[in-house]
């Protein structure tokens, strides 16, 4: 029980401020639970949406080979992730991507997510600059500069497409 405690109160206050600034709706078309704006990752990886990202996180087999090659190569880079919590391509692909980063050892709790719906809008205007098209939208920042982002389903595989975008840049 103390444990539990202990770990709670650090997710809690492992999250940045403005990740808590989040809605939860009902999608206009579907009526499914819609996340908008900064969320932490608790939100989509608890019971709301448990079933589709246990699944898709369980069943996933990264390529460890091209893990391999990403290890320790992701500690300084920031990423970024608009998503749709009813999009297929967002419930698919965020559980995978989360799997490769916690096999990485990347801090999942510094990842910026954002919730938008159907016309790629937040609470606000937190995707304003970002030319946000289709979901789910990984982006990738070194040094405040952004320097390549996975759109909508991976070219080649996430791991395959993740290496390609960090050997540019080291």
């Amino acid at each position: 029980m103390f444990k539990s405690f202990i770990l709670l109160i650090f997710l809690i206050t492992s999250f940045p401020i403005f990740a808590q600034d989040y809605k939860i709706i009902a999608d206009e078309k579907n009526g499914e639970a819609l996340i908008l704006g900064y969320c932490p990752a608790s939100i989509i990886i608890d019971s709301l949406f448990k079933d589709t990202w246990t699944t898709e996180y369980n069943n996933y087999q990264p390529d460890y080979e091209t893990l391999d090659s990403l290890e320790g190569k992701l500690e300084d880079v920031n990423i970024k992730i608009v998503f749709r919590s009813t999009c297929s391509d967002s419930r698919e692909q965020l559980p995978r991507f989360f799997k490769l980063l916690k096999e990485l050892n990347y801090d999942i709790s510094s990842i910026t997510l954002i919730g938008v719906n159907r016309e790629k809008q937040g609470l606000s205007n937190e995707i304003e600059g970002l030319e946000i098209e289709l979901v789910p939208t990984i982006i990738l920042y070194k040094d405040g500069s952004e320097i390549g982002r996975i759109v909508e389903t991976p070219a080649e595989s996430l791991e395959k497409d993740l290496l390609r975008i960090i050997e540019r840049h080291f």
